[in-house]
């Protein structure tokens, strides 16, 4: 059973920039789509980015509100995700989540999806 473990989150000002990790704790070789998710206060969790390994490729998919901004990438020999956040907005403000499947696809929608970290607080505001 994979677990995921989400750090990096905190407090910045509009503009600033942050980079989350999220680190598994078992091999996630199997799992070849991974993405980042957030939920602001009062909304449903969404979609911010994904990565989708094909083994000798990468494919990323960002959700329109942070393309340009937002870069998703992974380390295989430590097992970890990161997301790094550039120009950030207030409307970045949330909790953010890593998750995984270990099945085909690479699907936009959060029920797609069966590992998730418990989530880190991102803050911004001046």
């Amino acid at each position: 059973q994979v677990q995921w473990v989400e750090s990096g989150g905190g407090s910045v000002q509009p503009g600033g920039s942050l980079t989350l990790s999220c680190t598994a704790s078992a091999s996630t070789y199997s799992h070849k789509c991974l993405g980042w998710f957030r939920q602001a206060p009062g909304k449903e969790r969404e979609g911010v980015a994904r990565i989708k390994d094909y083994g000798y490729s990468y494919t990323r998919f960002y959700a329109d509100s942070v393309k340009g901004r937002f870069t998703i990438s992974k380390d295989d020999a430590k097992n970890t995700l990161y997301l790094q956040m550039d120009g950030l907005k207030p409307e970045d403000t949330g909790v953010y989540y890593c998750a995984s499947r270990s099945e085909d696809g690479c699907p936009e929608a959060r029920s797609g999806y069966d590992y998730w970290g418990q989530g880190t607080q991102v803050t911004v505001s001046s």
